[in-house]
């Protein structure tokens, strides 16, 4: 496969988790507790009640004794639904909030349009016809959220529309209301369009995807209950053997080893699923004394679920060396447009750290990583470690950025292969003692190794992190530089942990987003001087262990977000049918 070829595959798989990960700004919609949900739900009743006691009903002296009887009902029946329902109180707040809505609109756009349409009267028709949207509102987030079947959520999505009804609608208007042959045919074809909805959505991902709205609650579960098991079963099911490498130099010296890991495993798919927290686990794993880079990967790699995560973990025990010494290069670093590369050489090992910050970029396409080990092996490497520094956000990366990369690493290791190999020493530190407590951090917290060649002192940062924010690894580097320490590169482990949620548009938060400057700085610089302290003559092994593991791969992404595309269609399809019939009716 010729670099053509590879960059349409990776552009491919890039597309399909860009076009997944744009769907989690739907979940945004939802309000961020289900107190905020309890309120709108009360505050809209109230105004749902007002606007019929005083407009519809001319009845706003009998408000008082209506408006706690409607809310008594919806509080009843909101509790009703989570017991019908099995699911938790926080969805059922949600579901009523959206619902009431809803209803909210009809009976205001039912009022106003009396003037706009110079209609003789206010007919309470609208009343009845917003009862019964949000009856159907209920049918489609019963059967896709919920998981109920369609008749069983017929014969409950009327319970709570239908008791505030009864609860502020004077007693003498229940039987004309209820018997309009008009309300209860705009409530048919509600009905319809949300029972034909969810019938055609669950089916949308086709033979691939028996059914989207299991994999909806799956997500939903993972997502608001912690709970991962069902989607990494479902994602197990279909997702493939492949054999995963991962690559370690492990450094021995006086004051114990330490590790520099590039796993061939990618972060993800999201928090608390399979590998999402791989980083911290390989660090753990390692004796906490690790820098878990990210390689050269995407999420294809991503590990489905924990029992895959516990056959990848085990087999780290069982790592070859492939080569020993105790010489080293000082490093290289070139910058090539945007792209920058810093690089050392560990006798016949090369390691390269790639990056594009402050820029920004996505996942280094696999094209680069194909033809730089082709390189080295032409130029006589044994064997090379590709870092994605993964230091700064950004888009997918573009084809100039990635042939920038191509050219500064090609250089960097032109550049070292006419270098002197050198003793070195190593000291590293992490912050395990420092006791950080920070949100856009993942547990293995930050950490450094100090690498001294003759009388220089280099030092390499890293972060068990999501990325950062653009511009916050340059802010870090300069300070240390303006204390006398030369931080060739802060690299993050790319992380998908999540210490709390993350209601943004990434769905994460970036290091550097919550962590200030002056503390980030305050942790380098005390485990820049630790690992000073920790400088001892070091050899080191380079090691390889290559794992038989399912991973989620290409296939299963692709149809994830055909299924979600096809999904996104229908319902903006019957979401516009909804609004023109609803409009329609306001005539």
């Amino acid at each position: 496969m010729d670099s053509k070829d590879l960059l349409s595959k990776m552009t491919e798989n890039a597309d399909s988790v860009s076009r997944i990960h744009k769907r989690y700004s739907l979940t945004l919609i939802s309000p961020s507790s289900p107190y905020l949900s309890l309120a709108i739900s009360v505050i809209v009743a109230s105004a749902t009640v007002a606007i019929a006691m005083f407009a519809y009903f001319k009845t706003d002296d009998k408000i008082i004794f209506h408006l706690p009887l409607a809310i008594a009902a919806l509080l009843a029946t909101q509790a009703l639904d989570s017991r019908l329902l099995k699911s938790q109180y926080s969805k059922a707040l949600h579901t009523s909030a959206f619902g009431n809505l809803l209803w909210f609109v009809t009976v205001l756009a039912g009022w106003i349009s009396v003037p706009i349409f110079s209609k003789p009267e206010l007919s309470p028709i609208y009343i009845t016809e917003g009862m019964l949207l949000f009856a159907s509102f209920r049918i489609g987030i019963f059967t896709s959220v919920f998981g109920a079947g369609v008749k069983g959520t017929w014969a409950i999505c009327l319970v709570q529309p239908l008791a505030m009804f009864f609860a502020f609608v004077p007693a003498d208007f229940w039987i004309p209301m209820l018997s309009d042959l008009k309300a209860i045919s705009y409530g048919l074809i509600y009905f319809a369009l949300g029972t034909v909805w969810s019938i055609l959505t669950d089916r949308a991902g086709g033979s691939k995807i028996p059914s989207t709205h299991k994999i909806l609650q799956a997500y939903v579960a993972a997502w608001t209950r912690n709970d991962p098991s069902e989607m990494e079963k479902l994602m197990e099911e279909r997702s493939q053997q492949s054999k995963v490498s991962t690559f370690q130099i492990r450094f021995r010296s006086n004051n114990g080893d330490c590790s520099f890991v590039v796993p061939e495993v990618h972060p993800g798919p999201f928090h608390p699923i399979g590998g999402s927290n791989i980083p911290y686990l390989i660090y753990k794993n390692l004796n906490s004394s690790a820098m878990v880079m990210h390689g050269v990967s995407d999420h294809s790699l991503n590990l489905p679920s924990r029992s895959q995560v516990e056959v990848y973990l085990s087999s780290l025990a069982k790592s070859k060396v492939i080569h020993q010494g105790n010489k080293c290069t000082k490093p290289v670093t070139v910058q090539v447009n945007k792209a920058r590369t810093v690089g050392l050489l560990f006798d016949k090992t090369a390691v390269l750290i790639l990056s594009l910050s402050p820029h920004g970029m996505e996942d280094v396409p696999l094209y680069v990583k194909t033809e730089l080990e082709q390189y080295t092996k032409n130029r006589g490497f044994e064997n090379l470690l590709i870092v994605d520094s993964h230091n700064a956000m950004g888009e997918e990366i573009l084809k100039q950025d990635s042939d920038d990369l191509l050219q500064a690493a090609k250089s960097s290791l032109d550049t070292l292969i006419t270098k002197e190999t050198l003793s070195v020493e190593i000291g590293y530190s992490n912050s395990e003692e420092l006791k950080i407590s920070a949100d856009d951090l993942g547990p293995g917290g930050v950490g450094i190794m100090c690498i001294k060649i003759e009388n220089e002192k280099f030092f390499l940062g890293w972060a068990d992190s999501n990325n950062m924010e653009n511009g916050f690894r340059e802010e870090i580097v300069g300070r240390l530089q303006k204390q006398g320490y030369n931080l060739l590169e802060i690299c993050t482990s790319d992380s998908h942990y999540k210490a709390r949620d993350a209601r943004n548009k990434h769905g994460y938060f970036t290091f550097g987003s919550l962590s200030k400057p002056d503390e980030v700085e305050s942790w380098y610089l005390n485990l820049a001087k630790k690992a000073e302290q920790n400088l001892s003559p070091a050899s080191f092994e380079t090691l390889q262990t290559d794992t038989e593991v399912k991973v989620m791969g290409t296939k299963l992404l692709d149809d994830y977000s055909k299924s979600l595309d096809r999904t996104m269609k229908l319902t903006q399809a019957f979401l516009l049918g909804t609004t023109i019939f609803f409009f329609l009716t306001m005539f």
